[in-house]
């Protein structure tokens, strides 16, 4: 029997390849002859880089770099170099928590340092990237991250603007003849889940503006200096990039990433299923475990234990769910793909407790155990 377990992590208690490696432990503890396959599991989202580098045999790496108010932060970042990929989350270097609240001001705040980590990257040999760009504390459309690389925007006067999104309205024309020359090698996969545009009501400045510490008037004045950017760039590239969905995300940084680096924005659970190949190791399965966390509405919604759920069910594999904690919302699951979940919780206890490492894979161990017990009872009569 070939068994694939694809979990997501159990925030705050067990890591992605930690959970799928208690599980495998269970499933050969009640016949070693299995065979199963483990993939590492995330979103895109905070804790991608390092299920990626635990499951594809990558490394973590750190570098100082310029942080979003310009004083230096250690940002990791995962390396894979058996194909020259680099995974990172912008968020590292321009992170919304970085900033402390009396702070926050996305007219100034800057993505520098995620220009910088993929320039290190680049200047490694790096040639794929993976970047994930949630929770960002920036409006300046990736200007920052593209000053990094080499790119210069250049004011009425001819001098470069300042950084942050208060340039962007003084951003007249855009120099190319520094930019790093070996970017033109580089394919950028960015996970993207939101389908905001640039600017308008429904763009960066407008619906994210305000968690990043933007007043009405703020948002007002990055929402123009967005526009006008957009126009800019538009002349320059000979094509408009502004409208395209994801083009609002992280401040504009999906728009820095389509416009200079051809990045595609795709969903973040499309871009690691495909490259932790999941779907190879599903054609001949007889069996797929996933889960997170907690399954609840959201989980049903699309998130990763629903994007291996639907993967599965494309060969008609049976799927069960591994969960710490389920909300009564969960059973909108079983209509997504997941055959029936569990809760890995065996007893009355705290949270802290439940959350404990040590004894959550000994809850999961235990708790799959038994039901791999079941179906090796129905599968051997």
């Amino acid at each position: 029997m070939k068994v694939v377990v694809a979990m997501d992590s159990l925030k705050g208690s067990l890591t992605s390849m930690e959970a799928g490696d208690a599980i495998k432990e269970s499933i050969l503890n009640v016949d070693s002859t299995c065979e199963v396959i483990v993939k590492p599991l995330a979103d895109g989202g905070e804790g991608t880089t390092a299920a990626l580098v635990a499951g594809m045999g990558g490394v973590m790496e750190t570098l100082s770099v310029t942080g979003p108010i310009f004083e230096k932060v250690e940002a990791h970042f995962g390396l894979l170099p058996l194909s020259n990929t680099a995974i990172i989350e912008m968020a590292e270097a321009a992170g919304l928590p970085q900033v402390p609240a009396s702070f926050r001001n996305p007219l100034v705040t800057t993505t520098y340092g995620v220009g910088e980590m993929i320039k290190h990257c680049v200047e490694a040999g790096m040639r794929k990237f993976i970047v994930g760009i949630g929770g960002s504390a920036t409006n300046d459309a990736g200007i920052g991250m593209l000053m990094a690389l080499g790119y210069r925007f250049l004011d009425e006067s001819g001098n470069e603007v300042s950084q942050g999104g208060q340039g962007l309205a003084h951003i007249v024309s855009i120099d190319e003849s520094k930019v790093l020359p070996a970017l033109k090698e580089c394919e950028f996969k960015i996970a993207c889940d939101v389908n905001n545009p640039l600017y308008g009501l429904n763009g960066a400045a407008h619906i994210y503006g305000p968690q990043k510490g933007a007043t009405p008037e703020i948002v007002e004045a990055l929402d123009k200096g967005l526009m006008s950017f957009a126009d800019v760039v538009t002349k320059h590239k000979g094509e408009d990039f502004s409208q395209r969905p994801g083009a609002g995300a992280a401040g504009g940084l999906g728009f820095a990433f389509t416009a200079f680096l051809n990045g595609t924005l795709e969903s973040g659970i499309k871009i690691i299923l495909e490259e932790t190949k999941l779907e190879e190791a599903l054609k001949d399965a007889d069996l797929v475990f996933t889960g997170e966390g907690r399954l609840d509405n959201q989980t049903a919604m699309g998130k990763a234990p629903i994007g291996v759920a639907k993967l599965a069910k494309k060969y008609n594999l049976p799927v069960i769910g591994i969960a710490g904690a389920l909300a009564k919302e969960a059973k909108m699951c079983n209509v997504e793909g997941i055959d029936a979940y569990f809760s890995i919780v065996n007893a009355a206890m705290s949270l802290e407790d439940a959350m404990d490492k040590t004894k959550a894979r000994e809850n999961m161990v235990q708790t799959v155990e038994q039901i791999f017990q079941l179906i090796h009872v129905f599968q051997t009569k």
